[in-house]
């Protein structure tokens, strides 16, 4: 449950630093991208608290990672890629904790 608070605490605490002007909206665009993990669906079981999700599910792979990652170089899409590359990078640390 901690890790899932981490999903929107961290972004929160990202755009009060950066985007305070926009807050709201800047948080909400970057929780939205908690939609990422919609491929967890396609796992059988659906949740299993022992599995890393980098690596296993298919928006959670090398090749889409970087593509959030060049989401950010772009200011059109920069709160889109931030929330994408925080949220793999919760989920990469988690793998490990």
């Amino acid at each position: 449950m901690f890790h899932i608070t981490l999903h929107f605490l961290v972004p929160a605490l990202v755009c009060y630093i950066f985007y305070r002007q926009a807050f709201f909206k800047s948080w909400l665009i970057m929780s939205a991208t908690m939609l990422v993990d919609l491929d967890h669906l396609l796992a059988n079981p659906i949740y299993d608290p022992n599995r890393c999700s980098i690596g296993f599910h298919p928006l959670h792979t090398t090749f889409p990672v970087i593509v959030y990652m060049l989401l950010t170089l772009s200011s059109k899409t920069r709160l889109v890629g931030l929330g994408l590359v925080i949220h793999m990078a919760l989920d990469y640390i988690d793998c490990y904790c």
